[in-house]
């Protein structure tokens, strides 16, 4: 099957049984958005989530967490994985924002990595999300579970999955995309138990294909026997 057929075919089972496909990060406006993707970076949304309501009460706008220290934001996020670097992230990417982009959470993603504790794909979650634009942010559930699916071929790094990614899905469907691959990985296609007994893509996957490929047995002959 050539990578433009799985491709549609993939998206069409995920527009089927997925046709809302959204971040599981509550937010209620850019500027909390982009706490919770800064914070999500190796932990689960869950927790951000137990998190940032607290976090949003402390620091409710841009102005007030420009004006915390980092070790005051520390205090808020403790239970988050990294917290010390991220709370220094946090700090300095309000004062950013407030010095440099009038408080306004910038749609370009250029501008976007520019902001301490962002990189290519916080700003693509950003671009995608809040300004819809076609960006794919690939994560360790994305990278995973395209690579499984084999719409991604020997990518090596988020990057090169990324090109790959955005070269055969539609340009409109690219944001949802995102977050159909972040889904399947987080609750179908698990790093060490994946349920492809229940997926509804094993037909099409690689990776299912060869997990349940059955062994060729060999019998063995006996060349004296008459």
């Amino acid at each position: 099957m050539k990578r433009a057929e799985l491709f549609a075919k993939v998206i069409a089972i995920f527009e089927q049984e997925m046709p809302v496909a959204e971040t599981e990060l509550n937010y209620t406006n850019p500027y909390e958005l982009l706490v919770a993707v800064i914070l999500s970076a190796q932990c689960t949304d869950k927790r951000v989530n137990m998190v940032t309501p607290a976090f949003f009460e402390r620091f409710p706008t841009v102005e007030v967490l420009a004006s915390a220290s980092p070790d005051e934001i520390f205090t808020m996020i403790r239970s988050i994985s990294y917290p010390n670097n991220k709370a220094k992230h946090l700090a300095g990417m309000a004062r950013m924002l407030l010095a440099d982009f009038d408080k306004e959470v910038p749609s370009d993603r250029v501008q976007l990595e520019r902001l301490p504790g962002v990189g290519r794909k916080t700003a693509n979650v950003i671009a995608s999300v809040v300004f819809n634009q076609p960006a794919m942010a690939v994560d360790t559930h994305v990278f995973r579970v395209a690579a499984r699916i084999g719409l991604t071929q020997g990518a090596k790094t988020p990057r090169q999955a990324e090109e790959q990614l955005i070269k055969f899905i539609p340009e409109l469907l690219i944001p949802k995309a995102h977050h159909w691959l972040i889904l399947h990985g987080r609750y179908v296609c698990k790093a060490r138990a994946p349920l492809c007994h229940s997926c509804k893509l094993n037909t099409l996957c690689k990776y299912a294909l060869q997990r349940h490929q059955k062994p060729t047995i060999i019998k063995k002959t006996n060349k004296n026997a008459k």
